[in-house]
């Protein structure tokens, strides 16, 4: 990379003011089944604690393949699964044990998460085991203490190098790249567009830009994705590049899920006045979250049965 990307000052009152009218939007009865099939199939379905065991990361992959077991008997219909499941690397070969060939990626954090403070070759190598163990899907966190040092340059090259590391050690495979900007820690919107700049230069078309790690509050908010979804939309404007975005941390609830997938119709949606956005799509946009799917699917079975049902019918997630 030569000369940096250059980004435009932020309004942060226009941002969240922007933000704040998604969710003001209301959703017809009809469309609010495809809203929440949607957006399950959007999930990231995620556990990153240390407690974590093999056991728990089996019945987590199980619920990703099917979220709601009892679907077709009392749904008449059957649920899609999530898009990943998100693990530490250590978990990825359980993952992989009961995931391959079900469609559902496998995602795991690494570079020194949640920090991004470890040497360079640590995280790299971290990232690299992660791939060779069978991960689909590398979400890496950034070192913001260099970005908000003004370290732009060694920013661009430590993305670039993880980047080049999903081409490489895939060996074959498709293994995309999300990088984590941890938001939260970022102080100003305009930080946020400047780095989700920087991201999206280092990257490869598919890959995606983060807000959170979950470790950090606030973590993803309607304001910031605002400004790294019109970071997505330049970008594709002056280079016709798809960049994908994973809002992460704090998402729990159906109705805010909702609100995102307004934001995203609304921002990215002219781009093809055609049809529905491409963005609008798990290859394009996730959730990253622990607790959303329960309340999406809770949701959707009241809207099928007219009732909500009890919390023994679901898991943990």
């Amino acid at each position: 990379m030569s000369a940096l990307p250059l980004s435009p000052t932020v309004d942060t009152i226009a941002a969240q003011q922007r933000a704040r009218s998604f969710t003001t939007r209301s959703i017809k009865n009809e469309s609010k089944a495809a809203a929440l099939r949607l957006a399950i199939a959007m999930t990231d379905l995620t556990t990153l604690e240390g407690k974590d065991s093999p056991e728990k990361v089996r019945s987590l992959c199980r619920k990703a393949i099917r979220p709601y077991p009892p679907d077709e008997s009392q749904l008449g219909e059957r649920l899609p699964s999530v898009a990943a499941v998100c693990v530490y690397p250590s978990m990825v070969p359980v993952a992989a044990e009961l995931l391959h060939g079900t469609g559902v990626h496998i995602a795991s954090v690494a570079t020194g998460f949640p920090s991004g403070q470890y040497p360079l070759d640590v995280r790299l190598r971290d990232a690299r085991q992660a791939i060779e163990d069978g991960a689909d899907e590398i979400d890496m966190v950034i070192n913001r203490g260099a970005f908000l040092s003004g370290r732009y340059r060694q920013v661009c090259e430590e993305i670039r190098e993880v980047a080049e590391l999903c081409t490489v050690a895939g060996a074959g495979r498709t293994v995309h790249l999300k990088v984590i900007l941890e938001t939260g820690e970022l102080e100003t919107l305009d930080n946020v567009r400047r780095v989700s700049d920087l991201a999206i230069a280092s990257i490869r078309d598919g890959d995606f830009i983060k807000t959170s790690t979950g470790k950090v509050q606030p973590a993803a908010t309607m304001p910031v994705s605002l400004v790294m979804l019109e970071a997505i939309r330049d970008e594709f404007l002056r280079s016709g590049r798809r960049i994908g975005l994973k809002p992460a941390g704090g998402i729990r609830t159906a109705k805010q899920a909702w609100h995102y997938l307004c934001m995203v119709h609304e921002t990215m949606g002219p781009l093809d006045p055609a049809r529905r956005s491409p963005w609008l799509d798990p290859s394009l946009f996730r959730f990253g979250a622990s607790s959303l799917l329960n309340d999406l699917l809770r949701s959707f079975v009241k809207l099928r049965r007219g009732s909500y049902p009890s919390d023994d019918e679901f898991g943990e997630a």
